[in-house]
């Protein structure tokens, strides 16, 4: 199969190339690495003219006064630029701050710490009010226990973001391109944690008051959270004024949507994962048989035994059958991959649902939570139909994820891209009314997407990003897929319409068949304009249903984005795809241009 010598080649990378290549750039790294955190205030002061020198005799006044200007200055390119300065103010008084003369990167890392400390307090709130809730309504208690999940998750990727940038006494803050998108990311998914609680609470209880009391209460954690992540947004647009050139690998890729691609998967997959994708039959830790010729009969029994936050791999193989059962991979199971025997052969089956009384967020009859998952060759459906509104067939939060050759199966709400970056490739998706939503970084490549027959006086939307702040590196980029009907489709059909304020999503390099509509997008609810805020987006689409002559006309359709527009959501620039998907080798196009 021309697919699988591709992955054999891209395998045998020139050593000595790579030695020479990783000599002649160390030099440079120090001392770009060195150097930039003071390139960062150079540039800084240069752009908002606020840091002025400091005079080593400087009295104790003078010093508060630049403090004071250093942080403004820093907050004044946040969305909140009041509760920015004051809160860091606030914590450096409270803290004792030794250090006079805080830098861009130290103020950063104050502006994490705000957050983390709001977000900490905020993560008991939850189970005081259902301490004190009479009512026994399952799924508004279901949407608390989610908000006090994704509280503490929320917790853990600022944690992890502080981390990433703490340093020991007398040395410096190194900042690099690629420790900003980590940060970016798991501040965003922060964010999304915040926004997802609420959309739980508003779907269960929005005839009570408390909807509104988690808003209120929730308005500090999500300002300081939106700051942070302001503050890491202006450092990268600094930072990348200054990278280094990025070596790259030359990849022999297909340019064709829908056809199989002599290509290998993008880069930041360890070069451990890139081997076991390509193989048919990786060796697997754990067997999963419902016949008894296994370790297990259900997955959920093989889940009980991965280790916790395993830097290693975990690969779980799940024999060809119908496991009727809920997964989970909780966020503590890293590197975790479970492959099966076929997208239509193993299947994972669940039938969760909204009306019910489960939650949308924890529906899923498969949910990837922990970082680095990996699955192949797996079928995942909801079979609550129609008539059970939102049930989800797989969620993933798991940040650098990789769907391969996957299938999901449901109607309203089918796949879950939650949060983080994600990652799909030649893999099937069946539903009707917003059948791929969230707020991850995500690319779905090569993918046959098909909407089907929706319930009685009800339409088709594709899509439904929920991006809520602008500073979000997230979104969806769709490219080199298939888009058709599935069985008799009648039903009007959406490319997509927005979730959120933001909403952010492209179709690119796409087949698009006749059924959908000639508008491409529509309203989130019938009659409420669309945010201005919004991007939606076009680019050189194929097929009957890809003109853009008749595209509905509102300020954030683009129906025709130029070629660098487009650059920014391919998987080199989007999800930083040289950087991860390699190491689990799996084949994907880093680029527009891919094969031409």
């Amino acid at each position: 199969m021309d697919s699988m010598k591709s992955f054999e080649s891209y395998s045998k990378a020139d050593e000595l190339e790579e030695q020479a290549y990783r000599k002649k750039t160390r030099k440079r790294i120090i001392i770009i690495g060195l150097s930039i955190v003071i390139l960062i205030a150079i540039i800084i002061a240069a752009v908002l003219g606020t840091l002025l020198p400091v005079k080593k005799s400087k009295s104790l006044e003078n010093q508060a006064t630049y403090t004071a200007e250093t942080i403004n200055a820093m907050c004044n390119v946040t969305r909140y630029p009041d509760s920015c300065d004051s809160s860091i103010a606030a914590l450096r008084s409270s803290s004792n701050d030794t250090n006079p003369n805080p830098g861009p990167a130290e103020i950063f890392t104050l502006s994490m710490k705000v957050a983390l400390n709001e977000l900490i307090r905020l993560s008991s709130l939850p189970q005081k009010i259902i301490s004190s809730y009479v009512n026994s309504d399952p799924l508004v208690r279901g949407a608390l226990d989610n908000c006090e999940t994704l509280f503490k998750d929320a917790v853990e990727y600022i944690n992890e973001s502080i981390s990433s940038v703490q340093v020991g006494q007398g040395e410096k803050m190194l900042l690099s391109t690629a420790k900003i998108n980590d940060i970016m990311t798991w501040l965003s998914s922060a964010i999304t944690n915040q926004e997802t609680c609420l959309d739980g609470l508003i779907e269960a209880a929005n005839h009570t008051a408390i909807p509104q009391e988690l808003e209120y209460a929730m308005r500090n954690s999500t300002e300081f959270s939106s700051n942070s992540l302001a503050i890491a947004s202006h450092i990268k647009i600094i930072l990348q004024r200054f990278q280094l050139p990025t070596h790259r690998k030359l990849l022999k890729l297909d340019n064709h949507p829908g056809h199989e691609s002599d290509s290998s998967f993008p880069s930041w997959v360890h070069s451990g994962d890139r081997r076991l994708l390509p193989e048919e039959n990786p060796k697997p830790d754990l067997t999963v048989a419902q016949d008894g010729t296994g370790d297990f009969r259900t997955i959920s029994e093989a889940v009980k035994l991965i280790p916790e936050k395993n830097e290693s791999r975990l690969v779980i193989y799940v024999k060809e059958g119908v496991y009727l059962e809920n997964v989970k991979i909780d966020k503590d199971y890293w590197n975790v991959m479970i492959y099966g025997d076929g997208m239509y052969k193993t299947i994972v089956s669940g039938s969760l649902n909204k009306v019910d009384g489960t939650p949308t967020f924890s529906s899923g009859t498969f949910i990837a939570a922990g970082r680095g998952f990996i699955a192949k060759d797996m079928g995942f459906k909801n079979t609550a139909g129609p008539v059970k509104e939102q049930a989800v067939a797989l969620r993933s939060s798991s940040d650098q994820s990789v769907f391969y050759r996957c299938y999901f199966d449901a109607y309203q709400d089918t796949l879950y891209t939650h949060s983080n970056r994600q990652f799909y490739r030649d893999c099937h998706v069946t539903g009707t009314i917003d059948f791929i939503f969230g707020n991850a970084a995500v690319v779905l490549q090569n993918c046959s997407i098909q909407p089907r027959q929706p319930g009685p006086d009800q339409f088709n939307t594709i899509t439904a990003q929920s991006k809520t702040d602008p500073n979000q590196n997230t979104g969806m980029s769709i490219q080199r897929c298939q888009i058709t009907p599935f069985d008799n489709l009648t039903a009007t059909s959406y490319l997509g319409r927005p979730w959120k304020d933001f909403a952010t999503t492209i179709f690119m390099q796409s087949y698009i068949g006749e059924f959908v509509d000639p508008e491409g997008w529509t309203e989130r609810s019938q009659g409420v304009d669309p945010p201005n805020t919004l991007f939606f987006a076009e680019y050189e689409n194929l097929g009957p249903g890809s003109g853009i002559s008749e595209r509905i006309n509102w300020p954030g359709v683009k129906p025709n984005i130029t070629n660098e527009e487009a650059t920014r959501f391919t998987v080199e620039s989007f999800i930083q795809g040289s950087h991860w998907l390699p190491k689990a080798n799996i084949m994907y196009e880093s680029s527009l241009e891919s094969g031409r």
